[in-house]
């Protein structure tokens, strides 16, 4: 991949980053050769483990696959949602590490300390979270930008397909000005972020009532 790896994540360079992973090679069965002290390493892990999950959720929508296709599908969406989550935190760790805004020693835990000036407002979205979504409109672009050179369709199709493509990627830029504004924002000391932890207690076998009930069976 050649990308310039030591650009801080604003938006325009997430966009041609995500859309630079589609062309890699292996891609997204392998990753690019990224340092995992890099936040670039964690943003392309998001984003291979929300195409794995796209391929996946095809999968478990076949209508003539056995029931023990559909739960290996829904295994692995199950798995890749957890991985593309743990990216996520990943993210906004070193994101706020960089921006001087996390307690580094907390960084890691369940509770990480923010570092913030009283009068910085908090923003109910992080930036990871943006960057994940951005990775999903990546994949829906792709899709839809598919749709707009099909030849067993008709050419309405290609019209209406081509329009929706217009609308994604009209939302996937506001999305990375919105990223910008909150990055700016942040180093400013005029708004911050926290890292969110999900707790997906369904694959967690000490909270998921199912699979300790499981346990005691045994």
């Amino acid at each position: 991949m050649n990308f310039d790896l030591s650009q801080f994540p604003g938006g325009r360079t997430v966009i041609a980053f995500h859309d630079a992973c589609f062309a890699s090679a292996g891609w997204p069965n392998s990753l690019p050769a990224i340092d995992d002290t890099l936040v670039w390493y964690w943003v392309a892990q998001n984003h291979r483990n929300n195409c794995l999950l796209w391929d996946e959720e095809d999968l478990a929508r076949r209508t003539k696959a056995s029931d023990a296709e559909i739960t290996a599908n829904k295994r692995a969406i199950d798995r890749y949602n957890q991985a593309r989550n743990d990216a996520t935190e990943r993210v906004d760790e070193f994101l706020l590490l960089q921006l001087g805004l996390i307690d580094p020693a907390s960084a890691r835990s369940d509770q990480p300390l923010s570092r913030v000036a009283a009068s910085a407002r908090l923003n109910s979205e992080t930036a990871g979270s943006m960057i994940d979504r951005m990775s999903i409109m990546a994949l829906k672009i792709r899709a839809m930008r598919a749709q707009t050179v099909r030849d067993d369709v008709d050419q309405a199709h290609r019209d209406s397909s081509m329009l929706k493509l217009m609308r994604l990627e009209e939302q996937r830029n506001d999305l990375a000005a919105c990223l910008d504004q909150l990055l700016a924002d942040s180093r400013a000391g005029r708004a911050y972020f926290k890292v969110y932890r999900q707790f997906k207690m369904y694959n967690d076998p000490r909270f998921n009532p199912v699979l300790v009930a499981e346990t005691k069976q045994k």
